[in-house]
């Protein structure tokens, strides 16, 4: 078993149904399905091929003993990547609201050969990260999957260091062909994130092009 792998429920599920019938997980969230489902999407290869996974950690700017939050980090597609590049010294927080999620994250950090990831259950208002000293925070094609996203995004910034960085990497929500095209409420754009992120505490500092139809942005905490 590996050392820094964290198999504790840091959010009690119950916390997040107030009733006494349980609502599915899936249906708590925007374009939500459980995690067993999810896998199958987020794992198939077409769908790996087109990530960029080492570009994009590459492009992250990590340095080594950096604490990351993998903000919905689903089977862990980045977290491995994540870890390596912040190496032994350095933390992955991976976050997920489905606790089926997290021992696939954990076998991922184990075929990887990686021991710097720590599961971590959240909730849909916020992340419930277990320290207050975040240096990145990374969202990947997650961000339109959130209902209160000012909100989220605002609860994120309180677990983040002077200096810290969000990494957002999403859809571009106002062009023809966009994904989720007929669920309008899973569409954003590039200015509603900017925005969002200004009230936060975060300025836009770095935008690559890498993606023709996603945005690759880098937000950079205000003094």
């Amino acid at each position: 078993m590996l050392r820094s792998v964290n198999f504790r429920l840091l959010a009690p599920l119950g916390l997040l149904a107030m009733s006494t019938q349980v609502t599915p997980l899936s249906a708590l969230q925007l374009g939500g399905r459980p995690a067993e489902q999810w896998a199958i999407v987020l794992e198939s290869g077409r769908r790996l091929g087109s990530l960029e996974i080492d570009e994009v950690v590459s492009r992250m700017g990590i340095r080594p003993g950096d604490v990351i939050a993998d903000v919905g980090a689903g089977t862990g597609v980045f977290s491995v990547s994540l870890a390596r590049a912040t190496g032994p010294t350095g933390t992955v927080l991976a976050v997920e609201v489905d606790a089926g999620f997290l021992p696939m994250i954990a076998q991922k950090a184990v075929d990887g050969g990686v021991e710097n990831i720590q599961t971590v259950l959240g909730e849909f208002t916020d992340p419930k990260l277990p320290r207050s000293d975040i240096d990145v925070a990374f969202f990947h094609d997650v961000i339109h999957h959130i209902e209160g996203r000012q909100a989220y995004l605002q609860a994120t910034a309180r677990y983040m260091g002077p200096g810290s960085r969000v990494v957002v990497v999403d859809y571009h929500g106002d062009r023809a062909g966009a994904p989720h095209s007929g669920q309008p409420e899973l569409l954003i754009t590039l200015r509603q994130v900017t925005e969002w992120m200004s009230v936060a505490g975060y300025d836009l500092t770095q935008e690559f092009d890498l993606f023709d139809d996603k945005f690759f942005v880098v937000f950079t905490k205000r003094d």
